[in-house]
């Protein structure tokens, strides 16, 4: 049996994966093992390993990593941590491959001790753009220190090859979130309600907010603009999901629950696990903020997504996605826009360009394929042509 190691450190992240070990622990020729690190194992952030246990898959490890601040300093330091606890964890385990999704600090790390260890990794969602994030930079050195590559899109798998990656080793699968919606029981309107504890018989708004990464201490103002926006639009209900563990999360999710406590018409989770976030979205007016959920999975569900600031500049973006600034009154305006009926006429015919929702089975086939043979890790440089 090969022995596969996949690693989460963020509920979102692991809202992804579900699918792909659910399937992978159906293979018997594969012998899985999932580990749990980060936000996972933080009573702030809401201790989601039991969310993973909760479905049914067994956490082989939890690997702590986390410090109780956000400053760069202490992302470096947990950054540290992750490098020490699977290093050892990688030298006793010895997996045939390890799979990471995204473009996180703890993942970066986590690569750098397979590395090491030579172990080949398997990389998801590489090839993507978000200039506001030094998640950006992550990303591509994630796809260099990796050998197999699934990307979203053909165009994110042309920049991964673009990266140097040899072709062979590059697959154009589609986007996890979409199989999801396809195929996660949603709940019903009146069992979210109950499931939530939260009346939602008036129109309300999905609101996430992540920390711009590449801009210095922009988080505080930048949430307050979009809290404003929200006062001004007290017609409308309001769901938060709290910011992950990144610089200057915590800011946000201070201010989240004084404007909870200020504001009957909101509720805040820090996480609402698959089938929850995925029903909200379902019967939500609009998703808010600068999450890359609003772009890959809202389209999905002919929502309009306000998308806040820089933070996913450059993703690729269906036609219901509308820009603004972190600014409170073109956030209160463009809210205006996205309930209107001439852009609900542009949502209702919405194409979301991040594929048909057979991802995991696509990940699943290539993977066989990839374990039939010796993996060469002497990995060459590939040119791209110049025009």
């Amino acid at each position: 049996m090969k022995k596969i190691c996949v690693v989460t450190a963020t509920r979102a992240e692991y809202g992804l994966l579900k699918p792909i070990i659910k399937k992978l622990m159906l293979v018997q020729e594969f012998d899985v093992h999932v580990v749990a690190t980060g936000a996972h194992l933080s009573s702030e952030f809401g201790f989601t390993y039991q969310e993973i246990e909760k479905d049914g898959i067994s956490i082989d490890e939890k690997i702590e990593i986390l410090l109780d601040t956000d400053t760069p300093s202490a992302i470096s330091k947990s950054m540290a941590l992750a490098m020490i606890g699977f290093a050892s964890y990688f030298e006793r385990m010895k997996p045939n491959n390890v799979i990471v999704l995204g473009d996180r600090y703890e993942t970066l790390a986590i690569c750098i001790a397979a590395m090491n260890e030579r172990i080949p990794i398997t990389h998801l969602y590489g090839g993507e753009i978000t200039e506001g994030a030094i998640d950006d930079s992550i990303r591509h050195a994630i796809t260099k220190l990796s050998y197999l590559h699934f990307t979203s899109t053909e165009e994110y798998r042309n920049r991964v090859i673009q990266l140097g990656e040899q072709p062979d080793r590059v697959f154009c699968v589609g986007a996890i979130g979409i199989e999801n919606i396809l195929n996660e029981t949603l709940l019903t309107k009146a069992e979210l309600q109950e499931a939530i504890n939260f009346s939602l018989e008036r129109n309300y708004a999905m609101i996430t907010f992540h920390p711009v990464t590449l801009e210095n201490n922009s988080a505080h103002d930048q949430f307050q603009a979009l809290l404003q926006a929200c006062r001004k639009h007290s017609e409308l209900k309001y769901i938060f999901t709290k910011a992950n563990a990144d610089t200057n999360g915590r800011i946000i999710n201070q201010m989240i629950d004084e404007f909870i406590v200020q504001n009957e018409n909101a509720i805040a989770f820090s996480s609402m696990g698959v089938t929850r976030y995925l029903s909200a979205l379902k019967y939500c007016s609009m998703v808010i903020g600068n999450s890359s959920s609003g772009l890959l999975e809202a389209p999905s569900f002919r929502i309009p997504t306000i998308n806040i600031g820089d933070r996913q500049k450059g993703r690729l973006q269906a036609s219901s996605i509308i820009n603004c600034s972190p600014l409170e009154n073109e956030i209160a305006e463009t809210m205006d826009m996205a309930l209107s009926e001439e852009f609900q006429h542009i949502v209702v015919n919405t194409i979301n360009p991040y594929g048909d929702g057979n991802t995991s089975d696509k990940i699943i086939r290539e993977l066989k394929t990839f374990f039939s043979k010796p993996a060469n890790l002497k990995k060459k440089f590939y040119d791209c042509k110049v025009i």
